[in-house]
């Protein structure tokens, strides 16, 4: 189907121009962003880090790192404590905080922060994104200056295991993915203890208030309460 434009990664991310600082995923423009996650797709996330070449592994005492192709930067901070699982991909100047749990197919572009008893699972940080203290993310993908609150998840699954559907004026839509998070455009600030619903969207500078449950795809500049 042809997808609303407030879906494409140009309107969710963008100051976004793939030039940043290390290395960060690509969108395809005319295809909402949720395509990035999607597995079986050659262009999307796993496709991507797959391809990462030429970079070593910091040595960092204290860290737990399982598997091959866990790829730090020299300037990213990675505290004593945090739990990294490969491939993934932490960006420069980028923090991985104490207790963090980092899985495979993680990209956390620059200045990004994944917080302490937070647990990041084949998503996209991109640059200055954050989710300082126990937070899940899941198969989601958050914008420059993204904020979670404590305690907020974005949930990526269906307690039936079924395809993840999009919901857009009242009408659902397939996703292709049954594993699918959140979408959150840059600026958007998510109160404690916040709850995104599978197959969520969230435009630019959206407010979620704490404890409030979101479902479906919504333009910038809402407030949810």
């Amino acid at each position: 189907m042809d997808w609303p434009e407030s879906t494409l990664p140009q309107a969710l991310f963008p100051s976004f121009t793939g030039k940043e600082d290390g290395h960060v995923p690509l969108f395809e423009t005319l295809q909402p962003a949720w395509s990035l996650l999607d597995p079986s797709n050659p262009k999307g996330l796993k496709a991507q880090m797959n391809g990462l070449e030429g970079m070593s592994t910091k040595d960092l005492p204290g860290v737990t790192v399982i598997g091959e192709d866990v790829i730090i930067e020299p300037t990213a901070i990675v505290e004593s404590g945090a739990y990294l699982i490969g491939p993934c991909y932490i960006g420069p100047r980028a923090t991985v905080r104490h207790g963090a749990y980092v899985r495979q197919y993680s990209w956390i572009c620059a200045d990004a922060v994944v917080g302490h008893a937070t647990e990041i699972k084949h998503s996209v940080l991109l640059p200055g994104a954050k989710a300082p203290h126990f937070n899940y993310v899941g198969d989601s993908i958050l914008g420059a200056g993204v904020n979670l609150g404590a305690g907020t998840k974005l949930s990526n699954l269906r307690n039936d295991g079924k395809e993840v559907h999009v919901r857009l004026n009242g009408q659902r839509s397939g996703s292709g993915l049954r594993k699918f998070g959140a979408i959150l455009g840059e600026g958007c600030a998510l109160g404690c203890n916040s709850v995104t619903n599978p197959g969520v969207v969230l435009g630019c500078n959206n407010t979620v208030w704490p404890n409030v449950t979101v479902t479906g795809i919504h333009g910038p500049d809402v407030q949810h309460q």
